[in-house]
């Protein structure tokens, strides 16, 4: 019962970034300098969370591109 390629795409960005933000707000061992952009422990957080959104938005123009040639 493996999800289907579609469903995961929006799954996983959604997931990590659901995830995220629960750690930022409510987990009470999130490191407080990773609230701030300035710090390099942000972006340690922020690329995991950017790379499925960049597959998602992808593939999405992707699939936009194959059904505007398709018709």
């Amino acid at each position: 019962l493996l999800p289907s390629l579609p469903t995961l795409t929006v799954l996983v960005p959604l997931l990590s970034l659901a995830g995220l933000f629960y750690s930022a707000s409510v987990d009470e061992t999130f490191p407080q300098g990773c609230t701030s952009t300035a710090s390099l422990c942000f972006y340690s957080l922020l690329l995991p969370v950017t790379v499925p959104v960049y597959v998602f938005f992808h593939l999405w123009t992707w699939m936009g591109i194959k059904l505007f040639r398709h018709n």
